[in-house]
């Protein structure tokens, strides 16, 4: 008989509006689409005024977008990885901080799909399947590195206590799970565990604190935890993820990768519209439009090229995750190949997809001129948003498991930043 897990579950969509629950990658992908028009209208100015996109995030769930992951055998879509990215692609095209609140949502799912025993995955999978959100809380400031936890995760009788403060945590502020990352005490010595928490806990407590200049909006917030009790279906020994070859890391790159160049695309759209709109003509050009302009026309070219070889590399990159995932599920041979391919082929897709979102949105300003730079457009909010996001983790080691395996045939490490 499976452990009985209860707590309560308040969503984004839980407003009395029926969910959604979708059943194909294809159902998925015009669920986002047809989104779009709804969650553009506004963009700018709820960055601008730091207004956290609720009803946005309620779309998303009524729209059953939050739940296309869930397994079949749950009554879910279990779409591919490939969907996944080309979801979060979409809503990165049309405002970056609310295609990141997904992102830990959709890989601490797969984490509880690899770990999680049936108790777990009926009860959030099912509360998912619902509308429910599930925000993160990962880093921390006081330790020699951001993956140097304090936050203690202890055993108490048949229970966990958790103790401790998390920053930088996505989505949290309407959160109904928050997944934590904490160490506990194993055989080996302290490990990361992952210990999945209702927000309504009376001991959690989500402070909205996030003041970074981009990605305002993204519902990040520090999370306070006073003696959390957890149920012991509810908590995974997360370090057993790496213990064998797995697309986690590979998966949860990709998910960020694919909001930077659905970011890029965003970005070069709005600087053709407001140079067809709004843009004058240089005077040298002899053009009378700024559209007509021939360097300028050059310049969206070569930005085109940029955008387009991004998009390629994360296309190939997905396809990549899906097949170690296909190999995996088979127990074949050749795991450990297909999952290192995997990551490798995110890594160059995730270089690729940072380095142009970031240059895209700083381009905008050069080819749609001075009145782009005016406050009231808040154009600005691409290149604060990319250069923020890009930043979430160093690009440079990816540069370097490359090379180790390009040079020395290494394989990349297995941790969830690759």
């Amino acid at each position: 008989m499976s452990e009985t897990i209860t707590g309560p579950a308040r969503g984004p969509a839980d407003d009395g509006s029926p969910v959604r629950v979708l059943a194909t990658d294809a159902e998925a992908v015009e669920a986002a689409r047809a989104l779009l028009p709804r969650l553009a209208e506004g963009a700018a100015a709820r960055d601008r005024d730091r207004e956290l996109p609720r009803a946005q995030v309620r779309a998303l769930a009524g729209a059953g977008l939050l739940g296309i992951t869930v397994p079949r055998a749950l009554g879910g879509a279990e779409v591919r990885a490939a969907t996944v990215a080309e979801v979060l692609r979409l809503l990165g095209t049309v405002d970056l901080s609310l295609a990141q609140i997904p992102q830990p949502h959709f890989a601490f799912l797969n984490a509880l799909r690899l770990r999680g025993g049936p108790a777990a995955l009926e009860r959030v999978f099912g509360d998912v399947l619902a509308g429910a959100l599930l925000g993160n809380a990962q880093a921390e400031r006081s330790g020699k590195t951001a993956h140097t936890h304090a936050t203690r995760l202890e055993r108490d009788g048949g229970e966990w206590c958790l103790e401790g403060t998390k920053y930088y945590a996505t989505g949290s502020l309407f959160a109904d799970w928050i997944a934590v990352v904490a160490p506990a005490a194993t055989p080996e010595g302290p490990r990361p565990h992952l210990a999945f928490v209702p927000a309504s806990d009376p001991g959690v407590r989500v402070e909205d604190d996030w003041n970074g200049m981009g990605q305002r909006t993204t519902a990040s917030g520090t999370v306070h935890l006073s003696g959390v009790r957890v149920p012991d279906a509810l908590v995974l020994p997360q370090y057993r993820t790496f213990e064998s070859p797995t697309t986690f890391g590979a998966f949860a790159q990709l998910l960020h990768t694919a909001i930077d160049v659905g970011a890029a695309r965003g970005a070069l759209d709005t600087a053709a519209e407001f140079v067809r709109t709004k843009s004058r003509p240089w005077f040298e050009s002899g053009a009378d439009t700024a559209a007509e302009d021939p360097l300028l026309v050059h310049r969206f070219g070569e930005l085109e090229v940029q955008v387009r070889a991004a998009e390629a590399l994360l296309a190939a990159a997905a396809a990549r995750v899906d097949t170690a995932d296909a190999v995996l599920a088979a127990g074949s041979d050749g795991a450990g190949d297909a999952t290192a391919e995997a990551s490798l082929a995110v890594a160059a897709a995730k270089v690729a997809g940072g380095r142009t979102s970031v240059e895209v949105s700083s381009a905008l300003f050069e080819v749609a001129g001075t009145r782009a730079t005016a406050e009231g457009e808040n154009l600005h909010r691409f290149w604060r948003d990319t250069r923020t996001h890009t930043v979430h983790d160093p690009v440079r080691w990816k540069v370097q498991h490359l090379g180790e395996h390009a040079l020395n045939r290494r394989r990349p490490p297995r941790h969830g930043q690759i």
